[in-house]
């Protein structure tokens, strides 16, 4: 890989986005709205989500024209109507508010469901004048990642990866609502707070599932950028989504580079904790091992009290593996926790891995994919 410096960049905590954002939004009130967001509304109507202008990194290393793997186009609804349901509760369109889900960095998720065919979905609630206020980068707001995270999503269709069903944006609306599918479920990150840690069996299920959402995603050039379990969901079946890609950048070539770093302290890999380019995909693939790990083991292994602290061992300290671990799950945290991102274990290497293959076979790595 190669490193290039860049000192006019700023350096970003690597901090969860939520725990910044009061301080963020009142000190960047007057910023102007981003580029990518201004082309992003003047295409809504047409249905294409364009986030790149003259090669310009305003919304960097995003598709032009994006593959789409979806068999059922996302619709895009350009305009919103609230309203009251006769049981009175809250309506946006046809869909009739049930009740709230989770609170994300970016938005509220809110359980509709659909009066005409009664399926049930799970809204993602974006208010744009506060993402605007809160400056990502030098020349990014938040807003723009949202856009970005559409625009990727639009665009794909997997079984481990969570579906983008409508968009519904209207410029007079203060609020842009991502319809997504609801799935009765629960994230690896809550199951850890009730039982500590998780069974080998049933870790290497859920890791697989994991593997073969991002095998496809790198397939298809794209980096989910913030891989921990609270962005996995396990279903009531046992199998496994991947949530959430505020962080998640899509490439039109095999060059993956990035700069900004990752959102979460204890899921970023070494390479991410220096003002330098990083290869994205490399960094999906540590943060992925880290969630194994505090998976089977039931905590992270280099976190520590503060951010800097937490970065120091990341970078300099062995990875702590306890001598009774399983010798494959040992040799496989070694290779997704490699520090030297060109000697990590890539993903189709993973796939095969004697402790992954162990039970159930290998990854299934059909994905169905269409746009090939």
């Amino acid at each position: 890989m190669t490193n290039h410096r860049n000192p006019k960049r700023p350096v970003l905590p690597m901090t969860s986005t939520s725990n910044l954002f009061s301080q963020e939004c009142a000190s960047n009130v007057d910023r102007r709205q981003d580029d990518a967001e201004n082309i992003f509304y003047q295409d809504l109507s047409s249905g294409n989500f364009p986030v790149d202008k003259n090669g310009e990194q305003s919304t960097p290393c995003s598709p032009r024209k994006p593959r789409a793997c979806k068999k059922i186009p996302v619709t895009v609804t350009t305009f919103v109507r609230h309203s009251k349901h006769s049981n009175g509760r809250k309506m946006i369109n046809e869909y009739v508010k049930e009740k709230r889900i989770n609170q994300g960095s970016y938005g509220k998720v809110v359980l509709y469901r659909n009066i005409n065919s009664g399926t049930p979905y799970a809204i993602k609630v974006i208010c744009k004048s506060r993402l605007r206020k809160f400056r990502i980068t030098g020349s990014e707001t938040a807003m723009a990642d949202v856009l970005r995270e559409v625009s990727i999503l639009k665009t794909l269709e997997h079984p481990n990866i969570i579906n983008l069903v409508e968009v519904i944006d209207d410029q007079k609306s203060d609020y842009l609502y991502m319809v997504l599918e609801y799935v009765e479920s629960s994230t690896v990150s809550n199951i850890l707070e009730t039982k500590g840690r998780i069974d080998e069996t049933t870790a290497r299920r859920y890791f697989k599932d994991v593997i073969a959402g991002l095998i496809y995603l790198h397939h298809h050039n794209i980096v989910h950028g913030d891989i921990k379990p609270e962005n996995i969901l396990v279903t009531t079946s046992g199998g496994v989504k991947i949530v959430d890609f505020s962080f998640g950048h899509a490439f039109e070539d095999d060059n993956d580079e990035l700069l900004r770093c990752p959102g979460t302290p204890a899921f970023i890999a070494p390479e991410c904790c220096s003002d330098t380019v990083y290869h994205g995909k490399a960094a999906d693939i540590w943060a992925v091992g880290v969630t194994l790990y505090s998976m089977v083991l039931g905590f992270c292994p280099f976190l520590a009290d503060s951010v800097p602290e937490t970065c120091d061992k990341i970078v300099n300290s062995p990875l702590p593996l306890p001598e009774e671990l399983d010798s494959e799950l040992k040799d496989l945290l070694q290779g997704l926790l490699c520090k030297d991102p060109m000697q990590r274990i890539t993903l189709d290497d993973v796939a095969k891995h004697p402790w992954v293959v162990k039970e159930g076979g290998p990854v299934p790595v059909d994905c169905l994919c269409s746009c090939r």
